[in-house]
């Protein structure tokens, strides 16, 4: 009786520990997935904050330009794109997009030096360039907590609980192919 009675107290031992184990990896896997989710939405209220300030930006422009029209209608192509963007991806590409239409619009402002001189343009610009340090910061934490999440659900043996209970890899937010180039404006 005494030797079935310690048995029984190892099995349920053994199983109390395996519970403890699996929900311990289970939760240190749901928290990863959710620092990968709030870097995300950092990301997403910096665009967001970007977003909010290039109409005041592009107005400030229209005033002083009558003739780029092009790069203009660029940003609002490509905010639209970024506003509609779904998946990890989208939202890279469409802010390289808006990114680079910014970088055309900054280049056209060279050739208009009262525009450059306006207080407003200055604080818009200023503000913008705070808001890219945000963003870049954003991406960095963001591909961090990802790397760290990736890792999680890609080792042994979270592997194993990780493919049972629907944790997979997430996506980097990486630079579109080509991003490297300087972008070309042609007057």
């Amino acid at each position: 009786m005494k030797k079935g009675l310690i048995v029984l107290i190892a099995v349920i031992a053994v199983i109390a520990i395996i519970g403890v184990w699996v929900s311990g990896t289970y939760n240190s896997l749901v928290s990863s997935r959710e620092a990968v989710d709030k870097q995300l939405s950092v990301i997403d209220t910096q665009l967001q904050r970007r977003n909010d300030l290039i109409p005041n930006i592009v107005n400030t422009v229209k005033g002083y330009t009558s003739h780029e029209s092009e790069v203009l209608s660029d940003i609002s192509n490509a905010r639209a794109k970024l506003a509609g963007a779904q998946s990890t991806g989208d939202v890279a590409q469409a802010d390289n997009e808006l990114s680079s239409a910014l970088s055309r619009l900054l280049v056209v402002v060279e050739n208009y030096p009262a525009l450059k001189a306006d207080t407003q343009f200055s604080a818009l610009t200023d503000e913008l360039a705070g808001t890219e340090n945000r963003i870049a910061v954003a991406r960095k934490d963001y591909n961090d907590a990802a790397s760290s999440y990736n890792t999680m659900v890609k080792t042994f043996p979270r592997v194993i609980f990780a493919n049972i209970f629907g944790f997979s890899p997430v996506e980097y937010f990486e630079a579109a192919p080509g991003s490297e180039q300087v972008p070309q404006v042609n007057f």
